[in-house]
């Protein structure tokens, strides 16, 4: 376990030494070794069928730190290697020699990715913040990057909305430490009862709101469509598919673990937030002028139906919709901005109604965004799909049929934000229209994201195995 966060600790280290713009094969190799690690980390836990704890130093909670893996762990750290490495692959070739925006981006999305791997192993609530804090400093760091007006405000926003959350995060942890003496979930999980204390019921909600604002749900969503539409697309592509799952991650442990005695009377309220944000996300998306701004709403949108499953809970069919449409999300929404990156990079515009012709000199790249499209909307075979039938099943077991129409209605509306790209895209292109080679490894890139959110709905159910594992 220590493995996936100590790796990309020193190769983002050795980045940052060997200079601006340096580290891109340290960053490559170093993914791909994490990548085996995670697998074989997954293979050990799904074989095994319960969780793996592994105390650092050798010394266990309460006084050390514990790190622990069971399946919802694993299948995350699975989703950071599988999306991280394909784009680091595309960083490589999309920032140039000399380009300020990639001049610190290694060294800051190891620090990220560090961050994230070691979230997904944390097994106390002290180390959940240390861990997004470290990711949510480095994620503005990478929007920033490049010092241009509109990128360094979207990163001071951003970096007020992560401080909020997080602060909140913390007041919470501490009321938690001072009523139980102990940040250990393992311990607090037993320990926290429907009677408990009202400081314990004001830390949980504490700690829920700050993690909604960091997960950026609505209406604490505002940060978000100008952090990821003015970033460069290999950061945006990272914040979009990663770096929000990490505060919804934690939400679904602390609903699962500790906070479970205390959230059966709010249940309701992040499915009706969801439910809003996949209506106003995608009606935002529809009406954007910009490409990348289309796109962030639609992250914004697709972010909803993770939220629709809290009133299903704790059954096991309603996890298994959440993380497989986190999944989904991850790897159609890394292809689109990589896509878009692309078609950005060629054309030198970015508006979507000067997309005419793009799919004449692209058409790898608008096949790409069609396939990450088609798992957006859920149309089979694709793992969008797939979680939306699982959502749809575990909904309709329940007789909540609002949330089926929720579901049914974010679909419809994805094909419409979606087709309204595609069909600009096949339009005859102006005759002044100067359209430049890209390198293909970018083209390539989107479309193997694309496509693998559309496979994984062939082989979703290995995930579904995996997630029972240590539960």
């Amino acid at each position: 376990m220590t493995g996936l966060i100590l790796l990309p600790l020193a190769w983002a280290s050795l980045a940052f030494v060997l200079g601006p713009g340096r580290g891109k094969w340290l960053a490559i190799g170093g993914l791909s070794a994490q990548a085996w690690l995670a697998f074989d980390l997954a293979a050990k836990v799904g074989a095994g069928g319960t969780a793996l704890l592994h105390p650092v130093g050798g010394w266990g909670a309460p006084l050390g730190i514990d790190l622990a893996a069971d399946g919802l762990s694993a299948v995350m750290l699975l989703l950071v290697q599988c999306i991280a490495l394909p784009l680091a692959i595309h960083a490589g070739a999309y920032f140039k020699r000399g380009d300020a925006a990639g001049a610190y981006f290694w060294p800051l999305a190891g620090f990220l990715i560090a961050g994230l791997n070691a979230l997904f192993l944390s097994a106390d609530l002290f180390n959940l913040y240390v861990t997004l804090e470290l990711v949510g400093l480095a994620a503005v760091g990478l929007v920033a990057a490049g010092g241009g007006a509109q990128q360094v405000a979207a990163a001071l926003r951003y970096l007020f909305a992560t401080l909020v959350g997080s602060g909140l995060y913390l007041l919470g942890v501490a009321l938690i430490h001072g009523a139980y003496g102990t940040v250990s979930i393992a311990i607090l999980t037993p320990l926290v009862t429907s009677d408990a204390p009202r400081l314990v019921w004001i830390a949980g909600g504490l700690m829920l709101a700050g993690l909604m604002v960091k997960t950026a749900l609505f209406p604490f969503h505002t940060w978000l469509p100008s952090a990821h539409g003015n970033a460069p697309a290999p950061v945006s592509a990272l914040l979009s598919a990663l770096v929000v799952k990490a505060s919804f991650y934690l939400i679904l442990r602390l609903w699962l673990g500790p906070l479970a005695p205390l959230t059966s009377a709010i249940a309701w309220l992040p499915a009706l937030l969801g439910a809003l944000a996949i209506l106003w996300g995608s009606w935002q998306a529809i009406r954007a002028e910009r490409l990348k701004r289309l796109i962030a709403y639609s992250t914004v949108a697709q972010l909803g139906y993770l939220f629709l499953i809290f009133p299903l809970l704790p059954g096991t069919d309603a996890l298994e919709a959440g993380i497989m449409q986190a999944f989904a999300h991850g790897l159609a929404k890394a292809a689109m901005f990589v896509a878009a990156g692309v078609i950005i990079e060629a054309t030198g515009r970015e508006s979507v109604m000067d997309l005419s012709g793009a799919a004449g000199h692209l058409p790898l790249t608008l096949f790409a965004f069609g396939l990450a499209g088609m798992t957006l909307m859920g149309l089979p075979p694709s793992a969008g799909f797939l979680a939306k039938w699982l959502l749809i099943e575990a909904a309709l077991d329940r007789g909540h049929w609002g949330l089926v129409a929720v579901v049914l209605a974010g679909g419809l509306l994805a094909a419409v934000y979606v087709f309204r790209v595609l069909r600009q895209a096949f339009l005859l292109a102006p005759a002044d229209a100067v359209v430049k080679s890209v390198p293909r490894r970018l083209e390539w890139v989107a479309f193997l994201l694309a496509a693998a959110s559309v496979l994984l709905g062939l082989r979703g159910v290995d995930l579904v195995r995996l997630l029972g594992a240590g539960a």
